[in-house]
């Protein structure tokens, strides 16, 4: 039987591997100080939503104005679209696709470019259940929120690779 003192020096053991070998929490990015202040011009509600929220996590947040931020994130032409993938015998839609697509530019608050216009396109495919009408409309619910959080990942990736570019 392990005793207390022993399952405390364990617990310390497991934490300091975690943290040495750079473990953090899903999601959490650890952002330069240049986008600690993001400004977002354009967008969705449900993409501010996820943008807010990672930035959040990573002890980051949208800045309120231009003149606040550190750099300017402009989105354009955001999109939604379903696409039917395969019909059943009987005609009725058996898988779909969702493709999610936006442009972006990464610029400075006084509007040097530094990432010019570009897309991004994010795309799922979901089976479409015959029977489980409920789950199937949570399913789409919940790829559409997971195809906005892989948006705006690379979004944030994106930048971090501009300003690691202009610094060079």
């Amino acid at each position: 039987m392990i005793s207390i003192r022993s399952f405390k020096l364990l617990f310390l053991l497991l934490t300091a591997m975690l943290t040495a070998c750079g473990f953090h929490p899903r999601g959490a990015y650890s952002l330069p100080l240049e986008l600690k202040q993001i400004y977002l011009e354009g967008g969705s509600p449900a993409l501010r939503e996820q943008m807010q929220q990672q930035l959040r996590e990573s002890h980051a947040q949208l800045a309120s104005s231009r003149e606040n931020a550190s750099m300017v994130l402009k989105l354009f032409d955001e999109t939604f679209k379903r696409r039917v993938l395969s019909l059943s015998e009987r005609g009725k839609t058996n898988e779909y696709e969702l493709l999610y697509r936006l442009e972006y530019e990464l610029a400075t608050p006084k509007d040097a470019v530094l990432m010019p216009r570009q897309p991004l396109e994010v795309r799922r495919d979901y089976y479409n259940d015959q029977q489980a009408i409920l789950a199937r409309d949570n399913e789409e619910n919940t790829l559409r929120s997971e195809m906005s959080q892989q948006a705006v990942r690379t979004l944030l990736n994106q930048a971090r690779f501009a300003l690691e570019k202009s610094e060079k």
